[in-house]
């Protein structure tokens, strides 16, 4: 007797790369998605974040998400956290990077429109404006907030 096993394919991968880019005085970026019916995370604060392309390295996607999203060059700092999460239709790895402005001045949206632009984008000093996007599932706002111990949480 043969017997079949029901074989599940396997969900796509993806890797993304956040940066929380700090100003000298300790600020950090915050950037606002535009609003969508399909973005979950649409019209919250969150961290400027990149899917890297096939064999490109966590740096080169930083280095990408500063120039493609802000305009900016930027110098790239420690490594923060990482966490992976299971979505409906894909496996999602994402670290979070320090960085500061190396040249330039952020500024959205910038019209390479291969990926997606942000509507709005300020240095801030106040944590709590990312809570919204960590409870609806922003993994890199999360991993920020669990990083400076914010009881983000409800």
């Amino acid at each position: 007797m043969v017997s079949y096993a029901k074989i599940t394919p396997m969900k796509p991968k993806k890797h993304t790369v956040s940066l929380v880019i700090k100003d000298e005085k300790g600020n950090f970026l915050v950037v606002k998605r535009p609003g969508g019916p399909d973005d979950d995370l649409g019209g919250v604060w969150g961290f400027p974040a990149v899917t890297l392309k096939g064999g490109e390295s966590e740096t080169e996607g930083a280095d990408r998400v500063a120039a493609s999203k802000l305009g900016i060059r930027i110098n790239l700092g420690k490594r923060l956290g990482e966490s992976t999460h299971d979505r409906p239709l894909y496996e999602i790895t994402l670290a979070d990077y320090e960085a500061t402005v190396a040249d330039g001045v952020p500024t959205v949206p910038q019209a390479d429109m291969s990926v997606t632009q942000y509507s709005q984008c300020k240095f801030t000093d106040d944590p709590t404006i990312l809570y919204a996007a960590a409870r609806k599932g922003s993994q890199c706002t999360q991993i920020f907030l669990e990083t400076i111990g914010a009881d983000w949480q409800e």
